[in-house]
């Protein structure tokens, strides 16, 4: 295993916190200070992260929700009531994505958007099945329509999905693998040209931690980990109900949501962010800040005085690596891990996860 302090070309070395600019590891090391990196960075995501902003390109974290559906497809209100919703609760950004159609956002944006405080993006839900099991993979910023492929297995009907949403300049998202039991370990696994699928989805049919004997998704995400395949974890909504907030048995708003850090608030810039890593996903806890050196990875919440705070750092297979009773908490690598993510579970259920970390020579590529 090579020594974690010998990193691949790939690596580069960076500070991320909230309304801090981006440091440059020859900046830290005439400061004197420890090598930083973002959790993106160290699994080297240059081959599919897009443009890299320089080193003097502010950061900062918006908060968006990725899947969300309006009356244009299966949901109960207008795209303007849907934006409003989330705007008015704090939101930065949202993606509209509902299935096999694309909403449009220029409209919107010139009612609710505001420069560097809202955007709605472009999105679309690419839906289709095979022998009855649903699949659906949204396209985040696509520049068309992308229609459902013609497939005969799982993943034909992905990978389709996928290229579909690539050649319309998009960015792909596997949804909600567990959907009616749709979509395996070692089926994602064989998925080509993606790095993000939903590790929660807040709709309440979809069975996030598993049962019967079938793998929550978390433990999915470990698999493919583990496997060698890099791929992030993101949590949405995939709301559908927005006159129903009483009804749990319907998918409503405000369950699941990503914190991006990029240097804009602009569709490019997000989901460039959210293919480099450079985000982690929520349920309700908030960091303030998520530091990978060449020695270890540091989470720190922004707690609240009402809840307390438990981080696991977890590694391949699954393991926790490390487990600390504290808002602010610190894992030293061995140099055998492969890869460290971090997990934060609040008193009150709420969760945070941030992406993985490669160490040493085995990091998912």
């Amino acid at each position: 295993m090579t020594p974690i302090a010998t990193r691949p070309p790939f690596m580069r070395y960076r500070s991320y916190r909230p309304g801090r600019r981006v440091t440059t590891l020859a900046a830290l090391a005439a400061a004197g200070g420890a090598m930083l990196l973002s959790s993106a960075a160290a699994v080297g995501t240059s081959a599919r992260g897009g443009e890299e902003q320089g080193p003097s390109a502010p950061m900062r974290y918006y908060k968006g929700n990725l899947h969300t559906h309006t009356l244009n497809s299966d949901g109960d209100s207008t795209p303007e009531e849907v934006v409003r919703w989330y705007r008015e609760h704090g939101y930065d950004f949202l993606v509209l994505t509902d299935h096999n159609f694309l909403t449009g956002v220029d409209g919107l944006n010139a009612l609710q958007g505001a420069p560097g405080k809202f955007l709605v993006v472009r999105g679309e839900e690419v839906t289709g099945a095979v022998d009855k099991k649903p699949i659906h993979v949204n396209g985040l910023e696509v520049s068309r329509l992308v229609s459902p492929p013609q497939a005969t297995t799982v993943v034909g009907m992905i990978q389709g999905m996928v290229d579909g949403i690539r050649a319309a300049d998009g960015v792909p998202s596997i949804n909600h693998p567990n959907f009616g039991w749709a979509i395996t370990a070692e089926e994602l696994a064989s998925v080509q040209r993606t790095r993000l699928f939903e590790v929660y989805n807040g709709h309440p049919q979809v069975n996030n931690v598993g049962g019967g004997g079938m793998p929550g998704l978390e433990e999915v995400w470990d698999r493919l980990l583990t496997g060698g395949k890099l791929i992030y974890g993101i949590a949405v909504d995939d709301a559908h109900y927005f006159k129903r907030p009483w009804d749990a048995a319907v998918p409503t708003p405000g369950h699941g949501w990503v914190y991006v850090q990029a240097p804009a608030l602009e569709p490019r810039a997000l989901v460039q962010a959210l293919e480099a890593g450079r985000f982690y996903s929520s349920t309700g806890v908030e960091l303030q800040a998520v530091e990978a050196s060449a020695t270890g990875l540091r989470v720190v919440v922004k707690a609240t005085t009402f809840s307390k705070y438990r981080v696991q750092f977890i590694g391949q297979g699954g393991r926790v690596l490390r487990e600390v009773a504290a808002a602010d908490a610190r894992y030293a690598y061995t140099g055998d891990e492969r890869y460290v993510r971090a997990k934060v579970l609040e008193s009150n259920g709420a969760v945070a996860w941030t992406q993985p970390v490669g160490v040493g020579s085995g990091a998912p590529q």
